[in-house]
């Protein structure tokens, strides 16, 4: 499949690739670290429109998304949203998102486009007195970097107003808008959802700028792992919980022990006993010794050889100048500062678990 801004990429010299049933661009003719360098001192646009734009709503909506997701669904305000993921009986999770309240009895749902035909089942098989509707016709561009709010406010000024978050419909060179200050790189942006037939016209108007660049998924990788941000199904999956992955903030404090909403949600009891008593094992940073890249998939073993973890992404930091990585280790070993050894081709490389994020997000929550 392609997005609606499959030719501006072609030519633009981007490098495609199939990624979740879409062509995508990897990168650009720059490349991705001067890609990745660009986004953190300036501003980069990201086509994120494989993702899953769904809309739910129904009188009985808020009970019974928060019958699926940790999430105090009720307690949002309108046009405000919250990271949430959907989990499993076991405490796993099959999925994360971004949810946002539009209505009293209405939500947009941001899914990832992997899981996208299987969190639309999901969604109908349990909000069945609610309308799950999954918006095929829609494009969702990000607006990533400290110079994407001033490039934005030229063309819708309450964007200035928003905080992290939060979202707001406007309208852009005659295109109506729905965005939000989000995204997934750790620094200031906004996602920005409109019809697939408008977004060529959006993506021109914001790269008419010349602080405004393409970014393809090469990019977006490498600074979402050094802002220490997870990418499902390799930093999390089904049996892995939230506790496990250092999400725990992903669960509402009404629906943890003794809150208002406590429990309900599938695997709650896994989870809120990992609240109480810690987790086997949890997810970290990993600083490495020399210059070479850590992969996914790495065994970790500690200093006696016995193995404790894997790393689950890995790759070279522009922003650090040097390899980082992310993966599980055992809680005995989790600790910031603690020395382990990953085993490549025989071979052990020294690693010191590294708190996350690598590099200081800059959200603006006020």
């Amino acid at each position: 499949m392609k997005t609606a801004c499959y030719d501006m990429h072609l030519a633009a010299g981007g490098k495609m690739v199939e990624f979740a049933g879409y062509q995508m661009p990897v990168q650009y003719a720059e490349g991705i670290m001067a890609e990745h360098l660009h986004t953190r001192s300036q501003a980069g646009l990201f086509d994120v429109s494989h993702m899953g734009q769904v809309i739910v709503s129904g009188k009985n909506s808020v009970a019974e998304l928060e019958a699926i997701i940790p999430v105090d669904v009720g307690a949002l305000a309108i046009n405000q949203q919250s990271y949430a993921v959907f989990t499993n009986e076991q405490g796993g999770i099959l999925d994360d998102l971004i949810i946002t309240r539009l209505g009293e009895e209405m939500f947009f749902l941001v899914v990832n486009a992997a899981c996208k035909e299987q969190d639309i089942a999901h969604l109908k098989t349990h909000l069945q007195s609610c309308q799950v509707d999954y918006q095929s016709d829609k494009a969702l561009l990000a607006l990533q970097g400290p110079e994407a709010c001033s490039v934005l406010a030229r063309f819708a000024p309450a964007v200035k107003s928003l905080v992290f978050m939060n979202g707001i419909s406007v309208t852009i060179g005659n295109v109506d808008c729905f965005i939000t200050r989000s995204g997934y790189t750790g620094e200031d942006g906004f996602e920005i959802s409109m019809s697939g037939a408008d977004a060529e016209k959006l993506a021109n108007i914001l790269l008419d700028d010349d602080a405004i660049k393409w970014i393809g998924l090469g990019a977006r990788d490498s600074l979402r792992l050094e802002s220490g941000l997870c990418l499902y199904g390799h930093d999390m999956n089904t049996t892995t919980t939230v506790i496990e992955a250092g999400l725990a903030w992903s669960v509402s404090r009404s629906r943890r022990i003794d809150g208002a909403k406590a429990s309900g949600f599938p695997g709650a009891d896994i989870i809120l006993e990992q609240f109480k008593n810690g987790a086997p094992k949890k997810r970290v940073g990993f600083s490495i010794d020399g210059r070479a890249p850590i992969r996914e998939g790495t065994i970790i073993v500690n200093q006696d050889g016995d193995e404790i973890g894997v790393v689950t992404s890995g790759g070279f930091s522009p922003s650090l100048e040097k390899p980082i990585a992310m993966g599980y280790v055992d809680a005995a070993y989790a600790q910031a500062g603690s020395k382990v050894q990953a085993l490549v081709r025989g071979k052990l490389r020294l690693m010191t678990v590294s708190k996350l994020p690598f590099v200081k997000q800059n959200y603006v929550r006020s």
